[in-house]
């Protein structure tokens, strides 16, 4: 276990609120762009009931709900928009609930279709454990999860810019990485090993898991600048990139994405395959909640 001191349960801050824009704002641009477009890729054509624990800084519950689903948003804070504690958002319904995505107590057994866990929230409970055995209870079988942890990558980052070069060197071997970041808060980060564990442990079945971003920020920051039109063909470029054989390499980007989803009966949970974008399970079909795998 890669570690530091003063540990709590949960860790608040979203990783991409505390790095902030500092000198690459187009690149974290392209990347919310990216999120968008991934999680627009894995929603259902039809509208369903789908649980967000993404947290605050997320704009996946309002996408999900313009999209026409019904979407319950779990968040430790109120959203900043009072107007969207309930609200009917574009074909879709929204309301917040403000509670600790590791405790859905106040959820049935398999009430959800499906289970949104963006912008780093299983990174941002140190027992993610606790949040995978809450999402897999919530899930109805067939359900299907839409995950996006904080990476390995993301930590050898944070640790070496801290100059943590001992902890450097232990992390690849370490079952459990807490990462400490400038601002005090402490994250989970996974490998694709890792996330595979943490997922089929809970008792989901993984489809696939590969780097969010492949594009490095420094070439998409230099091509945006000098082209601010030209985030249309990153997007697309970004989204295809894993068909060059780059699924499951976790030497890219700072954020592992993951689908999974909860057994039918008579099925036993296991990953299933690791593929991307153009597979049969990848971001570049529709295949969420309300569709068969």
């Amino acid at each position: 276990m890669v570690a530091a001191s003063g540990t709590s349960a949960t860790s608040a801050t979203s990783p991409l609120a505390v790095l902030g824009s500092g000198p690459l704002t187009a690149y974290w641009r392209f990347q919310r762009a990216v999120a968008a477009a991934q999680l627009n890729a894995w929603l259902p054509r039809t509208g369903q009931l789908l649980v967000d624990i993404s947290g605050p800084q997320s704009r996946g519950a309002v996408q999900a709900a313009a999209a026409g689903h019904v979407v319950l948003r779990v968040s430790p804070t109120p959203p900043a928009a009072p107007a969207l504690t309930r609200a009917r958002v574009g074909r879709g319904r929204l309301a917040t609930v403000v509670a600790d995505s590791a405790d859905l107590s106040f959820l049935a057994d398999g009430c959800a279709d499906g289970v949104i866990a963006d912008d780093g929230a299983l990174s941002r409970h140190l027992m993610a454990e606790d949040v995978a055995a809450e999402i897999a209870r919530v899930l109805r079988p067939g359900g299907q999860l839409f995950a996006c942890v904080d990476s390995l990558v993301l930590g050898m980052a944070i640790l070496a810019e801290q100059h943590h070069w001992a902890h450097l060197t232990d992390l690849p071997h370490a079952e459990v990485v807490l990462i400490p970041w400038p601002d005090g808060s402490i994250t989970r980060c996974f490998g694709s090993q890792h996330l595979t564990d943490l997922l089929t442990e809970a008792g989901l079945e993984v489809h696939w898991i590969r780097p969010r971003t492949v594009l490095s920020p420094s070439m998409v920051d230099h091509v945006l600048r000098k082209d601010p039109g030209s985030i249309a063909r990153l997007i697309r470029a970004e989204l295809g990139a894993v068909g060059d054989g780059r699924s499951g390499d976790e030497s890219f980007g700072i954020y592992l994405l993951a689908t999974a989803s909860k057994p039918r009966p008579g099925r036993k949970s296991g990953p299933e395959r690791k593929s991307g974008p153009g597979s049969k399970n990848g971001p570049g079909r529709k295949n969420g909640p309300g569709h068969e795998n």
